[in-house]
């Protein structure tokens, strides 16, 4: 038998990490009450719908972090972006085009402020990241219990698949979080409290999700039946579209094991049935036109742009004839939307070469409401009303 505190060795292979951390635990679950969760982890209770971390140095540190985060996004990049645009400027370029990267690098590779800023990002990140992954790979036992109190139990399934091949692309730490999505037995965990410091402590009840699940476009029959939420990360989305739509059946996947494991916790806890599986987002493994909606949120500037567009195709192949498909993300494509000017270029690039968003540049040259349009969908180039998104786009499938 496997001692379980061997599998989380920085340098673990994922594809053995993965098979042995989860077993034969590929089981769909059966609704249970409540009080069969007992391993439950709450030391010090929840601040509504988010469990405090388990202790308060964590937490006075968590809050650190973000609080630099908050300042290195407000007054440092409000300065780091005036000098940016001053050193175009004398260079006798205009800030506001779109200019190329090999026009931008030498006029702000040495300036320090610029660099400052950008380091102070980076390494917030990388403290954040550090600290959480410490405390929850010291509280393993712990930890690894309280999910596994819950594998098997309701509200909502969960079907894991350790047997599946996990993909090259899906292992690359993204957010350079440690591990990735499919690397950590508490990717779930890291990136929920991670993804809170991101959010500027603007998430912490999931406002952000639920806001978007407000606003969620329903097919024009009014018919909302089935709903899949594809690469649902710690499975917000996923449960406040169930809480919007509580006769529904809504799923949430993932192809990080981890990730669905902590979703499917997090939702009994919350005593939400929303139902989880591990699988592709271009290879779902459900049937045709099995959904009235299928969503996604901020998950395509994660993938390769040909991985972006048999996604594009799968949610096509399993939405009904009338469904509507709202995958919001980045804006893309020339001349869409605000925010084309060099310093958004350079940030871009900036993101995808210390953020390891590895595909953020390829993304971005996609027609995504064309390849939407080649998929046979309808293109509504809007949002809902008042959604702040960046990239206001959804499809219908004709009926």
């Amino acid at each position: 038998m496997i001692d379980r505190r061997t599998l989380f060795g920085a340098t673990a292979a994922v594809g053995s990490f993965v098979g042995a951390l989860f077993g034969s635990k590929s089981a769909s679950a059966s609704a249970a009450p409540m009080e069969m969760f007992k391993g439950d982890v709450e030391p010090r209770g929840t601040n509504q719908r988010l469990e405090r971390l388990p202790k308060l140095d964590l937490e006075s540190y968590d809050n650190f972090l973000t609080g630099l985060r908050i300042w290195s996004g407000s007054a440092s990049s409000k300065t780091s972006r005036s000098r940016f645009n001053k050193a175009i400027t004398d260079a006798g370029l205009d800030p506001r085009k779109d200019l190329p990267l090999e026009k931008i690098f030498p006029l702000v590779e040495n300036d320090t402020y610029i660099g400052t800023a950008a380091r102070l990002r980076t390494s917030g990140q990388q403290l954040m990241w550090s600290a959480l992954q410490k405390h929850f790979h010291e509280n393993a036992d712990a930890y690894l219990d309280e999910m596994e109190a819950t594998d098997t139990i309701g509200p909502g399934k969960l079907e894991l698949n350790p047997d599946m091949e996990i993909p090259s692309y899906t292992k690359y730490e993204i957010h350079i979080q440690p591990g990735g999505y499919v690397g950590d037995a508490f990717a779930g965990h890291i990136y929920h409290y991670g993804t809170n410091n991101f959010y500027r402590a603007e998430n912490y009840q999931d406002e952000i999700h639920r806001n978007i699940s407000s606003q969620m476009p329903t097919p024009k029959d009014g018919k909302v039946l089935r709903i899949l939420d594809m690469g649902c990360g710690s499975g917000q989305l996923t449960a406040a579209l169930k809480e919007r739509f509580p006769d529904a059946e809504v799923w949430g996947i993932d192809i990080g094991g981890p990730m669905v494991r902590y979703s499917h916790m997090r939702c009994i806890d919350l005593g939400i049935g929303a139902n989880f599986r591990q699988a592709l987002a271009e290879d779902t493994k459900f049937d045709d036109g099995y959904f009235d909606i299928v969503t996604s949120y901020i998950m395509h500037h994660e993938v390769p742009a040909h991985k972006s567009k048999e996604i594009i195709d799968e949610a096509f192949r399993v939405l009904r004839p009338g469904g509507v498909y709202f995958p919001l993300d980045f804006e893309t494509g020339a001349g869409r939307g605000r925010g084309k000017n060099a310093y958004s270029r350079f940030s871009s690039w900036r993101d995808h070469r210390w953020n390891e968003e590895v595909w953020r540049l390829e993304y971005g040259s996609v027609d995504f409401n064309g390849e939407m349009r080649k998929t046979g969908f309808e293109v509504v180039d809007e949002g809902p009303p008042g959604w702040r998104s960046r990239y206001n786009v959804l499809g219908t499938k004709p009926v």
